[in-house]
């Protein structure tokens, strides 16, 4: 049996921080939003849809660490290296977002090419953008 995923639900604590940051993100990588609310909001770019929720308070409060069990980054792929790059400049520079790991810079122990940059939404999940070659005949 052949799968995808389908979509990723990012719980944060506070909508009034979180959404503005994912609206601009993910617009800036071309999604669009598709549902919003005062606690929900849907992205969609024609694959794998991102949802973000804001969590309810008894739940707000604990944080969150990659570290622990359970999601450790996003990455989200783009079409050439050089998108890395402008994704830097033009994202993340302007809202003075540090980027992780002295990145962007290849990654060869990923893979040969893996170009990324990694970096933090408000509530410190560690987000990636991505550029990997396409493998010849593959």
């Amino acid at each position: 049996m052949k799968a995808q995923v389908y979509h990723v639900q990012i719980n944060v604590r506070d909508a009034g921080r979180s959404f503005p940051f994912y609206k601009a993100f993910l617009g800036y990588l071309d999604y669009r939003t598709v549902h919003e609310t005062d606690t929900v909001a849907g992205f969609s770019a024609g694959g794998t849809d991102i949802w973000v929720i804001a969590a309810a308070p008894p739940h707000a409060g604990h944080g969150f660490h990659r570290k622990r069990p359970g999601l450790n980054h996003v990455a989200f792929r783009v079409e050439r290296r050089e998108d890395v790059d402008r994704f830097r400049e033009e994202f993340l520079a302007p809202r003075r977002l540090p980027a992780l790991y002295e990145t962007p810079r290849e990654f060869p122990e990923y893979r040969p090419g893996y170009y990324a940059v990694f970096f933090e939404d408000p509530d410190r999940l560690k987000l990636e953008v991505v550029h990997i070659p396409s493998r010849p005949g593959g």
